[in-house]
């Protein structure tokens, strides 16, 4: 897998784009979130989806059948994404691939010269995060990460509102990710399905044989490929809580405990989690649990899930979540102001993907709601709760070098055993 084949950059570069351009787009990784993502983009004027990439036969073929209704045309097909890349036709890619591909998949990209859209979390690990960012600044790629709530308007105004002081001086951030999760049980070793590649698949991770438990969704609940729950759903509400406190740098030190419990079955990661980040002068503080339990603040119940944040200050504290944001006041909480959620559907995507269009077109980073060194950042705060929680102890951390301070154990999992050929290259 040679490098050379994607420095295409120098030739490929986009002009600036007018208002009125059509961007001929590709999606990678096409099941669940990928076909959202085909959705959206089919919705928004000036974007074409030319091309849909999976390792999965069966998921591709579903992607064109959607493609086919929802914009009137056949896109082009690809199982093996560098082949997307090669495509000078294609103007960007979203990529809603698992979690261990994105920093990998990414970085190509910005080699070829595509601009990306790449789900959160941006990365598996720390490491490879800031080279995406290396990456995306090298070839002057814009790069969004889908952190959607940088898009929403109820969300903006809450941060307009904390960085203007409406509750004071704020000493404490607490994201919540409440989201009831069941069991996944056991599974035996099996055949790979057919029609998958499940080389590629894999990627980056160890070779191992197929099991349908790591597959579909619940690879989530793998350290390979995933990063448990808060790197899951909770990366949104850590990326609001540092947002919210205004922090552009990682933390001073990371203590984070927890464990699996109640189930016995093959999930790796745990279902009960909580970190505590210090900073200088304040503390963000974030919960994980997929159990059943009652919720906090005045965060809304959606569903069977407590999901959001609240903001601790010297006036008084501020809760967000998917419904709103509330002001409460002094020292009997009274309620002081509130916004309630002003979009089309209740977790909208459309205004982060139109972001993203616009960037592309006006070829200023600048224009992103979710630039990737703010994916970074957030992606990383999870993942240094992820090695605190399984070293088993306080880590401090150089915010600066983003390597843990005196801890080699700690440090070997700032970044993956990538297995070749599918290596994230040390210089991008």
């Amino acid at each position: 897998m040679e490098r050379r084949s994607f420095l295409l950059s120098a030739g490929a570069s986009l002009q600036a784009l007018g208002a009125n351009d059509r961007i001929a787009l590709g999606v990678i990784g096409v099941r669940g979130r990928g076909r959202d993502h085909i959705e959206t983009y089919a919705s928004i004027p000036g974007v074409r989806v030319d091309a849909v990439c999976d390792i999965d036969q069966a998921q591709s073929e579903r992607a064109v059948s959607l493609v086919e209704k929802l914009q009137g045309h056949k896109p082009r097909v690809y199982q093996d994404q560098r082949k997307l890349y090669e495509d000078k036709s294609i103007d960007a890619v979203s990529i809603a691939n698992t979690n261990h591909w994105h920093a990998l998949s990414a970085i190509w990209a910005c080699q070829a010269g595509k601009d990306v859209y790449v789900e959160k979390p941006a990365s598996h690990d720390i490491w490879e995060g800031r080279k995406m960012v290396e990456a995306a600044r090298k070839y002057s790629r814009i790069v969004q990460t889908g952190m959607q709530s940088r898009s929403i308007a109820h969300k903006q105004r809450a941060i307009e509102l904390l960085k203007n002081g409406v509750i004071g001086k704020i000493y404490q951030a607490k994201g919540l990710c409440y989201k009831r999760r069941k069991s996944i049980g056991k599974s035996s070793d099996g055949p790979v399905p057919p029609g998958v590649n499940y080389d590629w698949w894999l990627g980056p991770a160890p070779m191992r044989p197929f099991n349908p438990n790591r597959f579909h969704y619940n690879w989530h609940w793998f350290w390979d490929t995933g990063n448990g729950d808060i790197g899951n759903q909770g990366v949104h509400e850590m990326d609001i809580a540092r947002w919210g406190l205004g922090k552009s740098a990682l933390p001073n030190s990371i203590v984070s405990t927890g464990g699996k419990f109640l189930y016995d079955d093959d999930q790796e990661t745990p279902n009960t989690q909580l970190a505590v980040f210090e900073y200088d002068a304040c503390q963000l503080v974030f919960e994980v649990r997929g159990l059943l339990t009652n919720g906090e603040g005045n965060l809304q119940r959606d569903g069977e899930h407590y999901i959001g944040n609240i903001f601790y200050g010297s006036e008084g504290y501020m809760t967000v979540d998917l419904s709103g944001f509330w002001v409460f006041k002094g020292e009997k909480n009274e309620l002081a102001m509130e916004m309630k959620f002003q979009e089309p559907k209740r977790w909208d995507t459309t205004p982060h993907m139109r972001n993203f269009l616009n960037a592309v077109r006006s070829r200023k980073p600048g224009d992103l709601n979710g630039d990737i060194e703010e994916g970074h950042l957030s992606a990383a705060l999870c993942h240094m709760a992820n090695i605190s929680y399984r070293t088993g102890r306080k880590l401090a951390f150089d915010p600066r070098k983003e390597r843990f301070e005196k801890d080699e154990e700690a440090n070997r999992l700032l970044k993956g055993n990538y297995r070749a050929p599918y290596l994230v290259p040390e210089k991008v």
